[in-house]
């Protein structure tokens, strides 16, 4: 479902635990970390994708939670050409997405990330508000700024002195190792929880190699 833009209609969300931090998942297989996101479905309003996309991601249920915010427009990001399939090149331009900034009710094992047959995330963590967005795939840090940014002003006061390392964190040295090669040696930061591909085996480095085509 695109508008008219040749924009997907998506979520955002910024989940929240009682230090308000956000959970920061893994992509399986990847590197990559960011937060939870979906589509929205036809017929679905942006909380009802939400609530879905959380419990497919994340495992949560609406009881899990509550919202504490939502961006007030869409925010835009395009999505390079190489990263789109080829029968949708011509027409689809990227996401537009509805961020919302929501609390975690439940306990940390409430949280799973194999709730369904088809997981985004093998690992989480809780990380600082301002996540470093050297870790996000370029083409989606403008939007992650713009929604940490809107949505900022529904925490506690204390957390915006922290504003400025938005910009100013880099990665682990561990982190830049790992981005070398599929397979390589795996370390996952402090704090983070791996949830293997039983598929794959038990070892973390296991779920970074790629499917036979």
């Amino acid at each position: 479902m695109l508008d008219r833009e040749g924009f997907r209609p998506n979520v955002g969300i910024v989940l929240l635990n009682q230090r308000n931090q956000v959970f920061w998942g893994k992509r399986i297989r990847t590197h990559s970390w960011q937060f939870p996101q979906g589509g929205i479905d036809r017929g679905e309003t942006p909380e009802q994708a939400m609530v879905r996309e959380l419990h497919e991601e994340v495992g949560l249920m609406r009881e899990h939670i509550r919202i504490v915010a939502r961006t007030r427009d869409w925010l835009r990001y395009e999505v390079p050409d190489r990263y789109i399939r080829r029968d949708a090149r011509g027409h689809y331009k990227g996401q537009k997405q509805i961020w919302y900034l929501i609390q975690l009710l439940a306990n940390d094992w409430d949280l799973n990330l194999r709730a369904t047959d088809h997981p985004e995330f093998d690992a989480w963590r809780w990380n600082d508000y301002w996540v470093p967005l050297e870790a996000v795939v370029e083409f989606k840090r403008g939007v992650y700024e713009m929604a940490l940014t809107e949505l900022a002003r529904y925490l506690p006061r204390s957390e915006h002195r922290n504003r400025f390392l938005r910009q100013g964190m880099r990665p682990h040295e561990h982190d830049r190792d790992n981005d070398a090669a599929p397979g390589a040696a795996f370390e996952l930061p402090p704090g983070a929880t791996y949830e293997p591909d039983p598929q794959l085996g038990a070892r973390p480095d296991a779920a970074l190699r790629p499917h036979a085509p």
